[in-house]
């Protein structure tokens, strides 16, 4: 049962209530975009060594949600930060590898090699144009190998063999899932140690949370005991319209801290960042969605030191 949304005057007396809390602590914070008090996260420090790598799946198995957007701009923005970054694209559509100016048609090995054909890593593994980020590209060959790997011993595990071998080269593997709940997708929560959820701001992404976290506690339950929720981050926010701002509240109600503080706004420019084929922080650097994206770098950072 979905619970009842707030009403605008609910939400603003939420607000309110927040910032008296603020207040009578002796501590005039503004709130964000959360609706909780903004808090300062410190620059990461550098790093002098890297690995083993934080396996972190991008998942959510609604499509359209922002899940490849922030899966390319959180890696890239991580690399900014001196760490060392491995994407998995794990979504035989391929948008991970578009979206970093792969031509991912022509491709001759992919992530669907090194599953079903063993094949090593090194042969898949590419240098992006991003210091620190490499790539593990897909295409739409990929698609066979929920078929394929059906008969396989252990085939949930397969992804994580894979990847085994270079773990301790990065600080953060980031693995980003088609949107469904199929085999390769259980292969990404099989092997990650916690989850990413990006989520629009819409009532229907709320409702796909729920199943979404239910298949997260299956897995860990029978496949992965170390499979936690890293955190929710909410996109293509507009903090204009009451809709937005009354799923907002009811997230945050129902997930509490595990909701960053970072939210990534509506805009015009990710959308030609997919065309140009790079990063946002690299092809508009100065630009909102660049300065989220590497404030949320920041909260990751900052949570996975804890």
């Amino acid at each position: 049962m979905v619970t009842p949304q707030p009403s605008q005057a609910e939400q603003a007396h939420q607000d309110a209530l927040s910032y008296v809390g603020n207040l009578e602590s002796g501590h005039d914070v503004p709130l964000g975009p959360t609706g909780r008090p903004l808090r300062d996260i410190p620059e990461p420090t550098p790093v002098s060594s890297h690995g083993p790598a934080r396996v972190i799946a991008m998942c959510n198995q609604k499509g359209g949600v922002g899940k490849t957007t922030s899966t390319i701009n959180l890696g890239a923005s991580l690399a900014d930060y001196g760490r060392r970054v491995l994407l998995v694209d794990l979504d035989p559509q391929g948008a991970l590898s578009a979206g970093l100016g792969v031509a991912h048609h022509d491709l001759d090995l992919t992530v669907h090699n090194l599953l079903v054909e063993r094949r090593s890593i090194d042969d898949v593994l590419m240098r992006t144009r991003i210091e620190g980020l490499d790539l593990l590209p897909s295409n739409i060959d990929l698609s066979a190998a929920e078929i394929q790997l059906v008969t396989e011993v252990a085939r949930e595990q397969t992804l994580g063999r894979v990847l085994d071998p270079v773990l301790d080269r990065y600080d953060y593997v980031l693995i980003d899932c088609q949107p469904s709940l199929g085999l390769l997708t259980v292969n990404a929560l099989a092997c990650a140690d916690s989850v990413i959820i990006p989520m629009e701001c819409e009532f229907f992404s709320l409702r796909g949370l729920a199943l979404l976290n239910d298949t997260i506690e299956k897995v860990h339950d029978r496949l992965n005991p170390k499979l936690s929720l890293e955190g929710i981050v909410v996109t293509m926010f507009d903090v204009r319209t009451l809709h937005a701002r009354e799923v907002m509240s009811r997230v945050v109600e129902v997930f509490g801290d595990l909701v960053y503080d970072t939210v990534i706004n509506r805009t015009v420019r990710f959308p030609e960042t997919s065309v140009a084929g790079e990063p946002i922080t690299t092809w508009a650097p100065n630009s909102g969605g660049a300065e989220s994206y590497r404030a949320l770098a920041r909260e990751v950072i900052h949570r996975c030191a804890r």
